[in-house]
C-alpha cells in the first residue's frame, strides 16, 4: 500500500488557517440565520396576533350568535390578514365558520385549542400541514369587559396564515450567507499566506543553520527578530550552538595535544630502543653461555623490547593518519604476485594459508601499505582464529570503475556479536581477561585507516561456514 506523503509546514498553517475562517464563517453565518430566522418569524406572530386581537375588539357581537352572524365575522376578518392573508375560522359552541370553503382546519391543533382555552389573551403556534408547508396558527378568544375583569364570550376564532414569504426572506439569507463565504475563504488565503510565511521564515532559516552546523560550520548563528516564541527558540538555537562550539574547540585541542604527546613519546623512544634492540640481540645470541635463569631473561626482555619497538612504530604510524599526514605512493602493481611476495616474507606460504588469485589482475596501489593491510588481516586471522586461512581475490565492475575484493577468512569459532561492532577500535581486547597480547592492538585499526587511505572499505563478519570473514573492498585506479 503506497503512503501518502505528509503535507508541509507552509500546507498545514494555510489549512488551518482556512479552516479556522470555515469554522468562523459557518458560525457567523449559523448565528445570524437563527437571530435573523427567529426575528422574522416572531415580527409575523407579533404582527398577526395584534392584528388578530384588534379586529376582533372592533367586531359588534350580539350574543348568542347565530349560524349567519358568525359566518359574516369571520368572512369580515378573513378580508383583513395582516402582514400575510390569512384564512379565519370561528367556533361558538357547537357552531362553526370558515372564510374558506372547508369548515375547519388541520392546522388548528388540539394543543392550540387547549391553550387558547387556558389563555384569555389568545395563543399561536407555529405548525406545517400535511404537505410539509409552515403555518402560522393564531388562537384569540372573543371577551368582553365586566368589573375591568375579561369574560368570555364563548366565541373562539382562529386565523391560519402561510410563512412562505417568511420562508423566501430566510431562504434568501441563507443564500446570501453562503455565497459571500467562498469569496471569504479566497480572500482569507491571503493572510494565511503572509501568517505562514512569518511562521515559516525563522523556521527556514533554524533549517538552514541546523545543516550548516551538521557540515561543521560551528559559527553559525541565527538572526533574532521579535520577542516571541521563535525569536526564544532561536536564541536557545544560538546558545546550544556556541556551547557545542566551544566545547568542540576545547576537544579538538585536547585531541591535537593527545596527538602532540603520543607522537613525542614515540620519537622520543625510537632512538632508546633501536639501541635496546641492538643490544639485546646481542645478548639472545649469547644466551646460550649464561646459565638457564639468566638466559631466560635475557629472552623475556628480547621479546618485550622487540613489542615494545613494534607499538612505537604502530603508534607514530596511527599518529601520521590522526595527522592527515599519511600519504599514498601510487604505483602499477599485480595483485597475485603482491600477495604470494606478502605471504612468502612472513613465511606463511604453507597449508596454513591457501590462496585463491587470478592472474592478470593489476592495480594502481601503495604497495607498502597494501602489504602492511594483507600482513595483518592474515596474522590476525592465523592468530586469533585458525588455519587454514583463505585468501581469495577478485574483481567486481561499478558503474562508477572497476573494484577490488579481497576476502580473508579464517577457520576459527567466528567473532562473537559483542565484540564485532568494536573490531577495529584501538587497543580493543575481545578477551578482557587478554591483558597481554603478542601484537600491540592497533593492528586492524591501522589496517583500516589504509583501507580508507585507498578510497575503500573494510568489513568484518562471520563467514557461513563458521570463522570470521574479513572483506576489503577498494577502487583499482586508486586517487593520490
Amino acid at each position: 500500500m503506497k503512503r501518502i506523503a505528509p503535507l508541509g509546514l507552509r500546507t498545514r498553517l494555510i489549512a488551518a488557517f482556512l479552516l479556522v475562517a470555515a469554522i468562523s464563517a459557518v458560525t457567523t453565518a449559523a448565528l445570524t440565520y437563527q437571530q435573523a430566522r427567529t426575528a422574522v418569524l416572531k415580527q409575523s406572530q407579533d404582527t398577526a396576533v395584534s392584528t388578530l386581537r384588534d379586529q376582533i375588539e372592533t367586531q359588534p357581537l350580539d350574543l348568542p350568535l347565530t349560524q349567519a352572524q358568525l359566518q359574516r365575522i369571520v368572512t369580515e376578518l378573513g378580508k383583513r390578514g395582516k402582514p400575510n392573508p390569512w384564512n379565519v375560522f370561528g367556533e361558538y359552541g357547537t357552531l362553526r365558520a370558515s372564510s374558506t370553503s372547508a369548515p375547519t382546519s388541520t392546522v388548528v391543533t388540539e394543543e392550540l385549542r387547549r391553550k387558547v382555552a387556558a389563555h384569555p389573551h389568545g395563543a399561536f403556534q407555529r405548525v406545517t400541514d400535511t404537505a410539509g408547508r409552515p403555518y402560522l396558527a393564531v388562537g384569540m378568544p372573543a371577551v368582553w369587559l365586566h368589573n375591568q375583569t375579561r369574560e368570555p364570550t364563548g366565541l373562539v376564532l382562529y386565523a391560519t396564515m402561510p410563512l412562505a414569504t417568511e420562508g423566501k426572506t430566510v431562504d434568501a439569507m441563507v443564500e446570501a450567507a453562503k455565497r459571500g463565504a467562498v469569496p471569504g475563504l479566497a480572500i482569507a488565503v491571503i493572510p494565511a499566506l503572509l501568517a505562514a510565511r512569518s511562521v515559516l521564515r525563522p523556521v527556514r532559516d533554524m533549517r538552514l543553520a541546523a545543516q550548516h552546523l551538521g557540515l561543521g560550520r560551528l559559527d553559525t548563528r541565527i538572526e533574532v527578530r521579535g520577542s516571541d516564541e521563535l525569536a526564544g527558540l532561536a536564541r536557545t538555537f544560538n546558545e546550544t550552538a556556541g556551547a557545542l562550539e566551544q566545547s568542540v574547540a576545547e576537544l579538538r585541542e585536547a585531541e591535537a595535544r593527545a596527538r602532540r604527546f603520543a607522537s613525542d613519546v614515540s620519537h622520543e623512544l625510537r632512538t632508546p630502543l633501536a639501541g635496546m634492540l641492538a643490544v639485546t640481540e646481542v645478548l639472545d645470541e649469547d644466551a646460550e653461555h649464561f646459565d638457564p635463569d639468566t638466559a631466560a631473561a635475557l629472552r623475556l626482555v628480547s621479546a618485550e623490547t622487540g613489542k615494545l619497538a613494534v607499538l612505537v612504530e604502530d603508534l607514530m604510524e596511527i599518529s601520521r593518519f590522526d595527522a592527515r599526514a599519511a600519504e599514498l605512493n601510487l604505483d602499477d602493481v599485480d595483485i597475485a604476485e603482491a600477495v604470494r611476495k606478502s605471504l612468502e616474507r612472513r613465511h606463511w606460504d604453507d597449508e596454513r594459508v591457501l590462496t585463491d588469485l587470478p592472474s592478470q589482475v593489476r592495480a594502481r596501489l601503495d604497495p607498502r601499505r597494501f602489504d602492511v593491510v594483507l600482513a595483518n588481516l592474515v596474522g590476525n586471522a592465523l592468530r586469533h582464529g585458525g588455519a587454514p586461512v583463505r585468501v581469495s581475490v577478485r574483481t567486481q565492475p561499478r558503474p562508477d570503475g572497476a573494484r577490488l575484493r579481497i576476502e580473508v577468512a579464517d577457520s576459527g569459532p567466528g567473532i562473537t556479536p559483542e565484540v564485532l561492532p568494536h573490531i577495529f577500535d584501538r587497543f580493543f581486547k575481545a578477551d578482557a581477561a587478554r591483558t597481554r597480547s603478542a601484537g600491540s592492538g592497533l593492528g586492524l585499526a591501522i589496517t583500516l585507516e589504509n583501507v580508507r587511505l585507498h578510497g575503500g572499505t573494510l568489513t568484518a563478519a562471520n563467514g557461513p561456514a563458521g570463522g570470521a570473514l574479513f572483506t576489503l573492498d577498494m577502487p583499482l585506479e586508486a586517487q593520490a
